[in-house]
């Protein structure tokens, strides 16, 4: 490169980067085009000067920080100018603000529904007496079939459609497991409730998932009876509602109650006329429960010559679709909330009626 060509090219990098300043509106953007056309530019021609000849070479230098200097004060007034435009603009921002304004409307979430039931679930079992506890959704056979009278070759297990884990162990079909680890962690007297989720392996339709929720009901204490079971039951069912429900009691068999009972509600989506939820039927299965048999009072250390309880599986997404009148199950674990009832009506109870969970006294 001869001495024209190199002034050329200074004048160049010059006026490439005079042009593009204005274009500027921060001062990152400004900081950044420093670089790219000032800083590495000029540093290349300190390499170049090396390449023209020695008489060369101090008027080259000359031009090339002569350059350097005149585009630095450019660069440092355009970001002295900036600087100053922004405490401008802030300050005339600052001028108009009316802290008396209302703030801007954020969108609100609101409670998962089957949320809503197990707050208000709890809420009502405590106020009878009832500790909540839980138990782990990987369940051990023992603790989900066994202990509760369901051996491995009793056929109801072919009804429980279960998920068997790799390691031996399964997703919990019931959370009728907790009643035995309450049992052999507090012993008798005992009422609990364990809410949580549960899986089977069913066919998907309006009223079935394969993944599901539950709040299992356990109490036992002397002297306890079925006249105790339907008393609870009524109240919780009239507590949640805010009325008297519509309920029928018929007999069920379950392996671990003796004598067993299902508990229906008349259908709150059709008012008990007949729809794809209730099968056409009028009623909606929402609570399995009876009297705890002895062998599960034995798997739990408990005498059963001395002691009496009952036990019930509430179906809280079922009692969710119920209460706030969701036609389709798979909605509630879908996302979708276009099938969700408006959120006022999914209120329910503030944090504050969420019972705080503890071991029995």
């Amino acid at each position: 490169m001869n001495l024209d060509a190199f002034l050329q090219h200074v004048k160049d990098i010059e006026r490439d980067a005079v042009v593009e300043i204005p274009n500027c509106r921060t001062v990152d953007a400004l900081r950044a085009l420093e670089a790219r056309h000032v800083k590495a530019p000029l540093a290349e021609g300190l390499k170049q000067l090396k390449t023209l000849p020695a008489e060369a070479r101090a008027e080259a230098g000359k031009a090339l920080n002569e350059a350097k200097q005149r585009l630095t004060q450019r660069f440092d007034a355009a970001i002295d100018d900036l600087k100053q435009r922004l405490i401008a603009d802030e300050r005339a921002v600052a001028a108009t603000y009316d802290p008396t304004i209302p703030g801007p409307v954020v969108p609100r979430g609101a409670l998962h529904p089957v949320t809503a039931v197990q707050w208000e679930v709890e809420r009502v079992m405590t106020g009878l007496g009832f500790t909540v506890v839980g138990g782990p959704e990987m369940e051990t056979d023992f603790h989900n079939f066994e202990a509760l009278n369901i051996p491995a070759t009793h056929p109801a297990r072919d009804t429980m459609d279960t998920f068997w884990l790799t390691n031996g162990w399964l997703l919990r079909t019931h959370t009728s497991p907790c009643q035995v680890r309450a049992m052999l962690t507090y012993g008798a007297p005992l009422r609990v409730i364990a809410p949580g989720r549960c899986f089977r392996y069913e066919t998907i339709d309006a009223s079935h998932e394969n993944t599901f929720f539950q709040v299992e009901g356990l109490l036992i204490d002397h002297g306890i009876s079925i006249a105790h079971l339907i008393a609870v039951m009524r109240l919780l069912l009239r507590e949640l509602f805010q009325r008297d429900v519509k309920v029928r009691l018929r007999p069920g068999f379950f392996p671990f109650v003796e004598p067993g009972f299902e508990l229906d509600m008349s259908c709150e989506i059709c008012a008990g006329t007949g729809c794809p939820t209730c099968k056409q039927s009028g009623w909606v299965e929402i609570l399995p429960c009876g009297m705890v048999h002895p062998n599960v009072l034995r798997y739990g250390n408990i005498d059963p010559h001395e002691f009496t309880g009952f036990a019930f599986g509430l179906g809280l997404t079922r009692l969710a679709m119920m209460k706030y009148g969701i036609a389709d199950i798979r909605i509630l674990n879908s996302g979708d909330l276009r099938g969700i009832v408006p959120q006022n009506r999914l209120t329910g109870p503030q944090i504050g009626g969420c019972s705080v969970r503890k071991n029995p006294a």
